[in-house]
């Protein structure tokens, strides 16, 4: 595939006259929907929505797909020298990233319920339920995003930035550079997979290391209730490298402030609090004093989102005055041009009206217990909401790249918690009604926002919109079925138990979880805990600093965020020594490459081993994994990797990448 570039206007906004000439001729036909192209979709959506769910459960942290499917992609297409592959390229990415959407939906609420059954055992969860919200969420976020295209891609061209898009597009067009950088992927891919498969399936080496590997760290951990612990994967250590250091300290700053001061704080001065059951902080280990203190985290977590959607405020009236002026303009004629063909109207119509039917079957016969009147107003929150905040979510994407949607679920949930009570729904049936209706509306949001992303770049380099919306259904009912299968598996495997959120961290949903229960069953919930977190996210906004990002930390266990920090300092250290900004601009990329393959591989082959959990086949020796020598393995280990991403992301410069 030969170099080409954008166009001169590709980025900047179009003089009065002006057309914008895509990289694909709008008056010739390409391929875009073959076989090869469907096929290498599909499998991009099953294996990254497996790897990213993994992911986001055990840290909190979904791992933007879009850009290894592509480099994937690209590399693919160079490696069998197909000939014009761009617009299945385009496809492969489009289908791919389905990944993505479906499971920010899926885990930041669904798990919720496996969390609520270990109190209420008579709450079922199935994979019935988890798919058909993730499905329905899915398919009407792209359903109601569609008439929006042309606004957000073609009348708004150059006065949005879309920086993921941006990304991926500068990949597509650079083929015979992103083919070269299929190797490194791949490659590091290998290594992080049988790495982390290794601890994970054969019990290799201790997945953490403690400062309890010598007595003087235990007599520290159990006397001052002071420790820490350091998760070794390879997927987290590449995760690290991508957020970078500068979010990574702020994570581990929410951490440090749980752990090294208010845990040792609430045993020196409430030493008789009890923080678990039966269990006074004098007497409790730091992890069961955290399990109580972490509600603060909670509380910043609620707090931060909606400062995230009171920020977005401008932008919401913006999305709000857009639905109606679409209204009002009625029907436009669609242009005949090629790269402006949408679904048609009527297509959209008939199936947003029978999305909405299935959903509404899917409340009466799945959750509402037959009950017409919540199945009612069940269907017009989800309804409303999903599609007054689909803009919001493609406008946040469309400007800033980041989508504010945990924070718009939090506010349906508690919304749509309250509204339930009020017509009767409570209890365990009112928690999972409201959890499903949050899940769709999550998916929903999360779509929208990530598809807007995908048909920007379509824009750019003269796809077909028509076969990009079309087989985007494809690739969400690819992922519904993958994100629900790994939620379960990983439930069997693991669980999502309350004093198991070191290994399931599922922080959004556990935080959902929390904040719903109280709500539906009038139990008392640790609001002062709720309104310490609140502050001190107040407080950081105030300051400048992610509050979400500082709230996370304080909520997830310090072995999964240590290593963000790890991480993030090889990032920095790697793109900061040289006098050459070229060189370290290289390096850096180069490392990305490489973090994203510890990240994909390790993840993929996390769920791998969970899956043999599942089936009952334990290849472990629990002897060993006990051992100190097992800990003090895993730390050789975990360097020699850093070393690897080190040594040959600084390579980069040499070799001209």
């Amino acid at each position: 595939m030969k170099k080409v570039d954008l166009p001169e206007n590709a980025f900047r906004e179009l003089e009065k006259g002006e057309t914008y000439e895509p990289v694909m001729s709008p008056s010739v036909k390409y391929r875009e929907v073959t076989p090869w192209s469907i096929f290498w979709g599909i499998l991009m959506a099953v294996i990254f929505s497996a790897a990213t769910a993994y992911l986001g459960l055990k840290v909190g942290q979904v791992f933007e797909a879009a850009i290894p499917i592509t480099i994937i992609a690209v590399g693919l297409s160079g490696a069998t020298h197909r000939k014009d592959p761009l617009g299945e390229n385009i496809i492969i990415q489009s289908i791919g990233a389905c990944s993505g959407m479906i499971v920010a939906g899926a885990i930041f609420t669904l798990p919720a319920l496996y969390i609520l059954q270990c109190k209420f055992p008579e709450i079922t969860v199935d994979f019935f339920r988890v798919f058909m919200a993730s499905l329905l969420g899915g398919i009407l976020g792209i359903l109601f995003l569609i008439p929006f295209r042309k606004y957000f891609v073609k009348d708004m061209h150059g006065k949005y930035p879309f920086p993921e898009a941006t990304a991926s597009t500068q990949i597509l067009l650079s083929g015979e550079k992103s083919g070269s950088q299929t190797k490194p992927l791949l490659v590091a891919g290998l290594i992080g997979g049988l790495y982390d498969f290794a601890v994970a399936s054969f019990g290799a080496w201790s997945e953490n290391f403690t400062s309890r590997v010598c007595e003087a760290g235990s007599v520290v951990a159990d006397k001052f209730k002071l420790m820490f612990s350091v998760n070794t994967s390879a997927a987290l250590l590449g995760m690290g490298y991508i957020v970078g250091l500068k979010y990574a300290t702020i994570i581990c700053a929410g951490s440090i402030l749980v752990w090294w001061v208010i845990v040792p704080c609430v045993a020196l001065l409430f030493p008789e609090l009890e923080v678990s059951a039966g269990v006074a902080a004098s007497s409790a280990s730091p992890e069961q004093i955290f399990n109580y203190a972490k509600s603060i985290g909670i509380g910043g977590i609620a707090m931060a989102g909606i400062i995230g959607v009171c920020k977005s405020w401008g932008v919401i009236k913006s999305a709000f005055a857009l639905v109606k002026m679409i209204f009002h303009k009625g029907d436009v004629v669609e242009e005949e041009v090629r790269t402006q063909k949408d679904l048609s109207m009527k297509i959209i119509a008939i199936g947003s009206l029978l999305t909405i039917v299935v959903t509404s079957l899917f409340f009466y016969f799945g959750v509402m217990d037959g009950n017409l009147l919540f199945t009612v107003v069940g269907i017009l929150i989800v309804a409303c909401i999903s599609f007054l905040f689909t803009t919001v979510a493609a406008n946040a994407i469309a400007i800033v790249g980041s989508n504010p949607v945990s924070g718009m679920t939090l506010m349906t949930l508690i919304l749509s918690s309250i509204i339930m009570v009020l017509v009767g729904l409570k209890g365990t049936g009112g928690m999972v009604a409201a959890l499903i209706m949050g899940g769709v509306v999550c998916t929903a949001l999360s779509s929208a926002g990530a598809f807007i992303t995908d048909l920007k770049i379509g824009y750019w380099l003269g796809a077909t919109p028509k076969n990009q919306e079309a087989y985007k259904f494809l690739g969400i009912l690819v992922s519904a079925v993958t994100v629900g299968g790994v939620i379960m598996i990983l439930n069997k495997a693991y669980g999502f138990t309350p004093d198991n959120a070191d290994v399931m961290a599922a922080p959004q949903a556990r935080a959902m979880a929390a904040v719903i229960e109280p709500l539906m069953s009038g139990e008392g919930a640790p609001w002062l805990l709720y309104g310490i977190g609140a502050v001190i996210a107040i407080v950081l906004n105030f300051m400048g600093v992610s509050a979400l990002a500082f709230a996370l930390g304080m909520f997830i266990p310090l072995q999964l965020n240590l290593p963000l920090m790890v991480g993030g300092a090889v990032n920095w250290y790697v793109t900061s020594r040289s006098r050459s900004a070229e060189e370290n601009r290289l390096r850096g990329e180069k490392g990305t490459l490489l973090a994203s393959g510890f990240i994909a591989g390790g993840a993929l082959m996390g769920v791998v081993s969970a899956a043999l959990q599942f089936g009952e086949i334990h290849l472990t020796i629990p002897e060993w994994g006990a051992t100190i020598g097992a800990q003090w393995l895993s730390l050789l280990m975990y360097l020699c990797l850093i070393l690897f991403l080190i040594k040959y992301s600084m390579g980069a410069g040499r070799q001209k990448m």
